[in-house]
């Protein structure tokens, strides 16, 4: 089979359920082929495969572990056994209970994250973790491997526990490294956009790219050429994930990126399985509603005017100091826009620290009575973003 040719096509994702646009080949070895067919027969909400037992690791932040958690009970729901792993804290950290069928068949596994000099306690997910130290925490991040190991050596002992699938995040080389040794099929699963198969290979490939934008190369090369501490780059990473893998998964489909999408399966060299854009499930969208509806931020947008208030939410690995935080208070003060703030912690605040005292202005929230409202923690985001209060376009 050609490289890039369509085997099969169905619908891209919708509410519920797990459908697939495509599956692409990049090469005709009958043996990957025949893994990714398996993998899809896994996935589809329409198959009737035998139930299989699956190993899921996401990456250690929320932008990760919570759509990793959505396919594990997805797959849960269809039948399959998930052992979902991370870190004690993170698996503390998510939003259970689990849906009640998929629960009984989701095992959540917590490897304990290991100690590395100067990385805070605690500090287990990448929003924990202070810029300046992020490099400590992908030291710990691979020191996950030995655990990984013993984890999956165990499982592989006994024909009844053997994983028939491992889908890791796009950095865990030393999963997919354990994956090959016990001859487990691995699926590299990219959560991000199809686009990312583009990014080149080797650090001389990105550094021949001259008509990247000047901002955009700046900030990409940290990507390919800082090894710090961990001696390894992302890019690193991801290059030893992918070729160790048998197959790609990306939260995507062709419908949703027609010109990309096809390309991902040549780029990638690997068959690639489209899973859709993975929406919260019907009863999952009801559960969070129904948590939210007693939220104090919706009651907060309850009472305010159609179209007049400013959502404020920067993604959990976003570098922000205390001095940013400053000067966007400031901003939202002095602008006298009504405003919704989900504010996390920044970087150099303690990681137990859930009240935020030093993190605002000295009485900036005394200032801003009855304009804005700031809130830490969990929100209900997906109510206050389709809230009337909330105009289409503002949203940070």
């Amino acid at each position: 089979m050609s490289a890039g040719k369509r085997v099969s096509r169905r619908g891209c994702t919708s509410p519920g359920r797990i459908r697939f646009s495509s599956v692409l080949l990049a090469t005709p070895r009958p043996a990957s082929r025949r893994a990714s067919q398996l993998l899809i027969f896994a996935m589809d909400a329409g198959s009737s495969s035998s139930p299989l037992r699956i190993v899921i690791v996401p990456w250690l932040a929320f932008g990760h572990l919570l759509p990793y958690l959505e396919l594990s009970e997805r797959l849960a729901e269809r039948g399959h056994r998930v052992s979902y792993v991370s870190t004690p804290r993170n698996v503390a950290r998510l939003p259970l209970p689990l849906r009640p069928a998929a629960a009984p068949r989701v095992d959540l596994v917590a490897l304990p994250l290991p100690r590395v000099d100067g990385l805070p306690d605690g500090a287990e997910s990448t929003n924990d973790v202070p810029d300046d130290d992020r490099e400590l925490h992908w030291k710990a991040f691979d020191g996950l491997a030995a655990p990984f190991a013993e984890f999956l050596a165990a499982a592989c002992a006994d024909e009844t526990t053997r994983p028939h699938w491992i889908i890791a995040d796009s950095f865990h080389h030393w999963a997919a490294a354990a994956a090959l040794e016990h001859q487990v099929p691995c699926a590299m699963l990219l959560p991000t956009a199809a686009l990312i198969a583009t990014l080149p290979d080797l650090p001389e490939e990105h550094r021949r790219a001259r008509d990247l934008p000047r901002y955009e190369q700046e900030m990409m090369d940290p990507a390919y050429n800082n090894y710090g501490i961990s001696g390894m780059s992302i890019i690193r990473r991801f290059n030893l994930t992918k070729d160790r893998c048998t197959v790609a998964a990306i939260r995507s489909c062709i419908e949703w990126e027609p010109e990309s999408f096809p390309l991902a399966a040549t780029l990638l060299g690997k068959p690639v399985v489209p899973l859709g854009l993975l929406p919260p499930s019907p009863e999952g969208a009801r559960r969070a509603a129904a948590k939210g509806a007693e939220h104090a931020t919706v009651r907060w947008l309850d009472a305010q005017p159609s179209d007049s208030v400013v959502y404020v939410a920067l993604g959990s690995e976003v570098p922000l100091r205390v001095e940013q935080v400053h000067e966007l208070a400031f901003g939202l003060e002095l602008a006298g826009t009504r405003f919704l703030w989900a504010l996390r912690k920044p970087s150099g605040a303690a990681v137990h620290d859930e009240d935020g005292v030093d993190m605002l202005p000295p009485d900036f929230q005394e200032r801003t009575r009855g304009q804005g409202l700031v809130t830490r923690g969990w929100v209900p985001q997906v109510r206050i973003l389709a809230h009337a209060a909330r105009p289409p376009w503002a949203g940070s």
